[in-house]
């Protein structure tokens, strides 16, 4: 009777994967969890305790003399110090390095005479029993313990910000060719390096195994001088969305080239021989059976393709520009924060808004992204 007890080896194989999962998807929940809760807590809070009562040091300045109003011959200005926050008053002081001096409902004197009460609710009230003369409110730092808050003003703030729509749209206009072309192109390459002989080949595939490394911020430059020289030699504009196409064929193809040349190279040799025999072209037998056979290399690349393109922001801005109508869905959303990096509580809600159509091109992908990356990974032709 054969053993079912578990190898150790197996154990720690499944901890390992389980302990990566976990630390991939932490920070993404982390983030979504971000992106719901309101932008007050989220400054002085940590995701983790989005559900726990917050504590916040806040700073108040009551009404000057204009909100006085007369009580049985006192003057009297109050409101109330939590502004719609919610919550309730832990503490408060009239000095701001000393928030908790004071219980809620205690009275304080001021300089001036007159009388400071908070309550724990947050209503105040300044009892003086001379005028107010002066337009200066008197400051009011508290500790409010706030109970957790959820809202969609931080995605509704980005949705319906200025020249989103049309980013969004230059991004698909950016993305969708970035990845066709490529691949059209790596497709009919790797196809004459797997199956068709002819000099220097391997001298190719060198190279293109040579390209994988070079460093897209040291060739941006040179390929952007080289598109300008042609491009004003033809009467091209420099600006334009066939650049941008251009460019991100060029960094995306090497790439492409070895991962579908990996594929191509192991598919059967004996359906090549047999369809040669009935007379096939290698267009044909590339058209009619490489590239159907090929589809789920075609769709691993096409999966990293998208997803670097969609996300890019460098290269948009030096083939395609910074114009407002030019400016794709990444450079509205830095624009959106402003040169001081104000705002930035909606980047939490701006990274799921750029993230929701390359999670869809995934998931309808992912089933042949592994197939597509190891096949070939054995056997080359």
């Amino acid at each position: 009777m054969l053993s079912t007890k578990r190898s150790p080896l197996l154990w720690v194989v499944h901890l390992s994967v389980l302990l990566l999962v976990v630390l991939w998807t932490l920070p993404t929940a982390g983030l979504l969890i971000s992106s719901f809760r309101d932008k007050d807590q989220l400054a002085v809070s940590g995701w983790w305790t989005a559900l726990a009562t917050s504590s916040q040091n806040i700073v108040f300045r009551a009404p000057g003399a204009s909100g006085q109003v007369e009580k049985d011959g006192k003057f009297v200005i109050s409101g109330n110090v939590l502004e719609n926050r919610g919550g309730v008053v832990a503490a408060w002081s009239t000095n701001v390095n000393k928030p908790s001096e004071f219980e809620p409902g205690t009275s304080t004197t001021l300089r001036d005479g007159s009388t400071l009460t908070v309550s724990a609710d947050g209503n105040f009230e300044i009892v003086s029993p001379t005028k107010i003369e002066t337009e200066r409110g008197q400051r009011i730092a508290f500790v409010a313990e706030i109970a957790p808050r959820f809202t969609l003003d931080n995605y509704r703030e980005v949705l319906t910000a200025e020249g989103i729509g049309s980013s969004f749209i230059n991004s698909l206009t950016v993305a969708i060719p970035s990845t066709i072309i490529p691949i059209l192109v790596a497709a009919f390459a790797a196809y004459a390096l797997a199956w068709m002989k002819f000099p220097g080949r391997a001298l190719l595939i060198a190279v293109i195994v040579g390209l994988l490394v070079v460093p897209l911020q040291m060739s941006l430059i040179p390929l952007l001088r080289f598109y300008n020289e042609v491009g004003g030699f033809f009467g091209v504009p420099s600006k334009t969305y066939l650049g941008i196409w251009l460019a991100h064929m060029g960094f995306g193809l090497p790439l492409a080239i070895y991962l579908l040349r990996n594929y191509m190279a192991g598919l059967p040799r004996e359906i090549m021989e047999s369809a040669r025999v009935d007379g096939a072209s290698d267009f044909e037998i590339f058209l009619k059976i490489v590239l159907p056979l090929s589809f789920p290399a075609l769709a691993s690349f096409a999966i990293f393709q998208f997803l670097w393109t969609w996300n890019d922001l460098l290269v948009a801005m030096v083939f395609l520009g910074t114009g407002k109508d030019e400016l794709v869905l990444t450079g509205r959303l830095v624009n959106l924060l402003g040169s001081r990096g104000g705002n930035w509580e909606i980047l939490t809600a701006s990274a799921f808004i750029t993230i929701i159509v390359p999670l869809l091109v995934f998931f309808t992908l992912q089933r042949y992204l592994v197939r597509g990356l190891l096949a070939g990974s054995v056997k080359g032709g």
